[in-house]
C-alpha cells in the first residue's frame, strides 16, 4: 500500500495518520463485530468440548452400571489363618469351612558328607538315574566331576521337579540336599549309580530322608479331603484355595459389593461434575459477567432438564431408581442412600440385578417382567446427545461452521478494506503531488515578482 509522509501544503490534512484514523473507524464499525461474535463462537466451543466431556464421563459410568458382568464378581471372606481364598467371577455364591489336618510337604533328602564342595565323586565317566514323580533324568558324571559340578548338572537337567543345592553342616561337612519342586507322595526321589563308578556310597545308600513328602489332609464342609498340593482348585469351579496352616476356617463367597457400590459412586460423582457443568452454562442473568454462556441455548438447557427426568422414568414398570436409594436435592445434584441399595440386595440380589442391568425380575405375585435394565435405558436416553452425530455433536459442527462462516467473512471485509484503503493511499499521494507542483509554481512566481519589484526600487 502506498504511504504519504508530506503533503507540502496539505501536510495538514492529507496525512497517513488520517487515513490510519479513517482505517481504525472502517474497522470498528466493520471488523471488530466479527472479531467479537468469533471470540463468542470460540468460548462456546470450548465450553462445549468441557461438556461433552463431562457427558462422556457420565455414559461411561451408566455403562459400567449397566454392565452384567459387574455383577458376576465375587469377594471371599475368611474367618481363621487356615487357609486364603479367591473366587472367580460368576462362581457359586456359599459359605462353608475347611478344616487343615496337615498339609501337603515336599521330598528332602541329603547326601551324606562330603570334605569339600570341590571333592570328586566318581573314578570315571559314568552316570546316575534320578527318579521323581514317576520321571527318570540321567545325571552324567566322569572323574573331575565335582560335588558342586553335580549340584549344577541336577539343576540343570531335573530343575523342573527338583531343587539341589549344597548345605554346609559342619566343619568340614558338606552335604548335597534334594528338594522336591512340587509337593505329594509321589515326589520321592531316588538316586541310582547305573554305571557304578561313584567313588563313594554318600549319593546313594550314604543318603537320608530328611522330611517325607505327604498328601495334604483337609475336611471341606466336613467331607475328609486329600490332595498332592497345598493349592487346591478342583474342588469347586471358580475357587482358588490355598492351605496355610493347620486348624478350622469358615469362608463366605459373596457378590463383591464393594466393586458394584465403588461403580455406584463413580456414577453419582460424574453426574453431579455434569451438573454443575450445566448449571454455570446455563445460568440466566442481566449480568453479563455471570450469565451462562449457554443461557440461550434450548439444547443445553434441554439436556439438563432431561437428564434429572430421565432418573424417575427408567425402571421398566417395576420400580424407579428412588426406591434403590437415589434422590436428587434442590440444586439438581444426586444422592445415594447405600443403606437402601445394601437392603435391596439382601432382599433380592437377582431382582437387583436385573433393575440395574436387565434380566428377569420376579413381581412376588408368580409373574416376571423381562427388563432391559435402569441402566441400559439411561445409557439409551443420554446417547441421543452424546454419542457420534447425536445432538452435541451436532451442536458442536453448528458452532464450527459458523466459526468458519465468520472468518470468510472478515477475510472479505478486510480484503475490502486494504483494497479501499490502497486505493486512497494512492489517490492521497497524486494530491501530494499535485500540491508539491503548484507550491513549486507559486514560489517561482513569488520568486519572479520579488525579483521585479526589487528592480523598480533601484
Amino acid at each position: 500500500m502506498a504511504t504519504i509522509s508530506s503533503l507540502g501544503a496539505g501536510a495538514g490534512v492529507l496525512t497517513q495518520d488520517v487515513l490510519d484514523q479513517l482505517r481504525k473507524a472502517d474497522e470498528s464499525q466493520w471488523v471488530t463485530p466479527i472479531d467479537l461474535s468469533l471470540a463468542l463462537e470460540k468460548d462456546k466451543q470450548s465450553a462445549l468440548d468441557v461438556l461433552m466431556a463431562n457427558m462422556k464421563n457420565v455414559y461411561d459410568a451408566m455403562n459400567e452400571l449397566a454392565t452384567n458382568t459387574l455383577y458376576d464378581e465375587r469377594s471371599a471372606t475368611v474367618t481363621g489363618t487356615s487357609v486364603a481364598v479367591t473366587a472367580a467371577a460368576n462362581s457359586d455364591i456359599q459359605d462353608f469351612s475347611l478344616n487343615v489336618i496337615n498339609l501337603a510337604t515336599k521330598q528332602i533328602e541329603q547326601s551324606g558328607s562330603f570334605a569339600a564342595t570341590t571333592d570328586t565323586v566318581a573314578t570315571g565317566a559314568g552316570s546316575l538315574n534320578l527318579n521323581i514323580d514317576g520321571q527318570d533324568f540321567t545325571i552324567n558324571y566322569d572323574a573331575t566331576t565335582t560335588l558342586d559340578d553335580l549340584k549344577n548338572q541336577i539343576n540343570t537337567v531335573a530343575g523342573t521337579k527338583i531343587d539341589a543345592t549344597i548345605v554346609q553342616v559342619a566343619t568340614g561337612d558338606f552335604r548335597l540336599f534334594m528338594s522336591s519342586v512340587d509337593t505329594g507322595t509321589t515326589q520321592d526321589i531316588t538316586l541310582t549309580d547305573t554305571s557304578g563308578l561313584l567313588s563313594g556310597t554318600q549319593l546313594t545308600t550314604g543318603s537320608s530322608v530328611v522330611q517325607t513328602a505327604v498328601d495334604a489332609n483337609f475336611e471341606f464342609n466336613g467331607l475328609a479331603m486329600t490332595r498332592t498340593s497345598n493349592n487346591i482348585t478342583d474342588i469347586v469351579t471358580g475357587y482358588d484355595i490355598t492351605l496355610q496352616s493347620t486348624g478350622l476356617s469358615t469362608v463366605s463367597v459373596q457378590q463383591n459389593r464393594d466393586e458394584i457400590l465403588s461403580r455406584i459412586d463413580s456414577f453419582v460423582e460424574k453426574y453431579n461434575t455434569a451438573i454443575d457443568e450445566l448449571t454455570s452454562l446455563t445460568k440466566s442473568s442481566t449480568d453479563s459477567e455471570t450469565r451462562g454462556i449457554f443461557s440461550g441455548e434450548s439444547l443445553i438447557r434441554n439436556l439438563r432438564s432431561d437428564l434429572q427426568d430421565m432418573l424417575g422414568t427408567v425402571g421398566g414398570g417395576v420400580g424407579s431408581l428412588y426406591d434403590y436409594g437415589f434422590d436428587v436435592d434442590k440444586d439438581g445434584k444426586l444422592t445415594v442412600d447405600k443403606t437402601v441399595i445394601n437392603a435391596q440386595m439382601d432382599a433380592n440380589i437377582s431382582n437387583f440385578e436385573a433393575f440395574f442391568s436387565g434380566g428377569v425380575y420376579d413381581n412376588g405375585n408368580g409373574t416376571t417382567t423381562t427388563l432391559t435394565g435402569a441402566f441400559d435405558e439411561l445409557t439409551t436416553q443420554l446417547g441421543q446427545y452424546t454419542q457420534t452425530n447425536a445432538f452435541l455433536s451436532q451442536f458442536d459442527q453448528s458452532i464450527t461452521d459458523q466459526i468458519s462462516t465468520l472468518n470468510d467473512r472478515r477475510e472479505s471485509v478486510v480484503a475490502r478494506l486494504d483494497s479501499k484503503y490502497e486505493m486512497l493511499a494512492k489517490r492521497y499521494a497524486a494530491y501530494d503531488l499535485m500540491m508539491t507542483q503548484i507550491n513549486n509554481a507559486s514560489n517561482a512566481f513569488i520568486q519572479m515578482v520579488n525579483a521585479q519589484y526589487a528592480a523598480t526600487q533601484s
